[in-house]
């Protein structure tokens, strides 16, 4: 008897058609309010400041590139209190993406912005402490504007799931995935009721919710009735369409990255360079910073050659008596942590406020060592520049 032939997976999704009803209904409803809602349950405010896990022998704290989002700045720091109970000395300062925050007198954001020499986005990190708010109002209008230019992006990115104008954009983005024509149509019909639901609940919506990740979130919130595998296709394909949109989005609304450090240094702020290994070009602009951040959860591949780089523009004396600092940052967003379990993103999920594995690992160990670098060191004197 010959054998049976294996029957391959189907390529083709099988797609209910009620999935392409273009018709708003009340789970959609339901579903855009509770992603949207960014008050806590007891359910994750237990979560929040009960860590599943804490590191009783960490006892050098330094976050410098992490974003609260829309998480209490009370509860953020029970919880880091049970991360890190027996730290002897900490650095906390909260990057949000554009907004000013504070911790403990210390204030911190991410400023998106953009290099003119390479014309390429880039971002900064800005540390401050004890900003003086009433000086900083041109710094503050200029990260209002980045702001809301920065949210214009989600707009921009619906219109690219939605509109025969952007067709190319689809098709572009179904031929790098392997998209279906249905999946195409089930993504349109998601992205279509995001951007009707926007305008229905835009006087009550909170400013931060203007972000790309609401499209992921959306689509997480189907996987009970539409299933894993659809979500995870459409997943696939959205973010192929968000990244043909990052690529095409204009960057002359940005502020020039000298423009922001000029603005940044006239107020005292202390600046590092985040994500170095996505903007190897930002390392040879030789910009006025006080860091390069060496190793991110999204950056780890050069982490001992960057800080070789670091020690050897010291050793040459580029920057006189305030040397390069190496850095590492969690980049650990809170809002993660709120969402249900089955939503999160296990990686993300898995970052914590001030946790950087690096700076144990004996390979960069040893670099930072013969450079005579290390946690303590950098804590103490990037303090001591933010006091002035």
């Amino acid at each position: 008897m010959p054998d049976s032939p294996i029957q391959p997976e189907a390529r083709c999704l099988e797609i209910d058609p009620a999935a392409l009803d273009p018709a708003l209904g009340e789970e959609d409803e339901s579903d855009f309010l509770r992603i949207n809602d960014v008050s806590l349950t007891p359910e994750q405010i237990e979560r929040i400041v009960s860590p599943v896990r804490a590191y009783p022998r960490q006892e050098y704290v330094l976050a410098v590139h992490w974003h609260p989002e829309h998480v209490p700045m009370e509860l953020l720091k029970k919880r880091i209190h049970t991360l890190y109970p027996h730290r002897v000395d900490e650095l906390i300062v909260p990057t949000q993406h554009n907004v000013l925050m504070d911790y403990d007198g210390f204030q911190g954001v991410e400023v998106d912005c953009y290099s003119s020499g390479f014309n390429r986005k880039v971002q900064l990190l800005l540390h401050f402490r004890g900003l003086d708010l009433e000086r900083a109002e041109v710094l503050k209008s200029m990260l209002r504007h980045t702001h809301r230019y920065r949210a214009s992006q989600l707009f921009e990115y619906l219109d690219a799931l939605v509109e025969p104008a952007f067709e190319d954009r689809r098709q572009r983005a179904a031929g790098r995935t392997n998209a279906e024509e249905e999946l195409v149509a089930f993504v349109r019909v998601q992205a279509a009721k995001i951007k009707s639901l926007i305008l229905a609940h835009e006087a009550e919506l909170p400013d931060d919710i203007y972000k790309n990740k609401l499209v992921r979130n959306f689509l997480d919130a189907k996987r009970a009735r539409y299933g894993d595998r659809l979500i995870n296709r459409a997943q696939v394909y959205a973010k192929a369409v968000k990244d043909l949109v990052k690529e095409e989005f204009s960057l002359s609304y940005f502020y020039r990255a000298s423009e922001v450090i000029e603005e940044a240094r006239s107020l005292g702020a202390g600046i590092v360079i985040p994500h170095p290994e996505q903007f190897w070009p930002i390392l040879l602009a030789d910009y006025d910073v006080d860091g390069i951040e060496v190793w991110n959860p999204q950056s780890q591949q050069y982490t001992e050659f960057l800080i070789n780089v670091v020690n050897r523009r010291n050793n040459m004396g580029w920057h006189g008596k305030r040397p390069i600092l190496v850095f590492m940052g969690d980049d650990c967003h809170m809002s993660e942590k709120t969402r249900p379990l089955a939503e999160q993103d296990p990686e993300k999920a898995a970052r914590e406020i001030g946790l950087q594995p690096a700076w144990h690992d004996f390979s960069i160990r040893k670099s930072l060592i013969i450079n005579g670098m290390s946690r303590r060191k950098v804590i103490a004197e990037y303090r001591d520049r933010l006091s002035g």
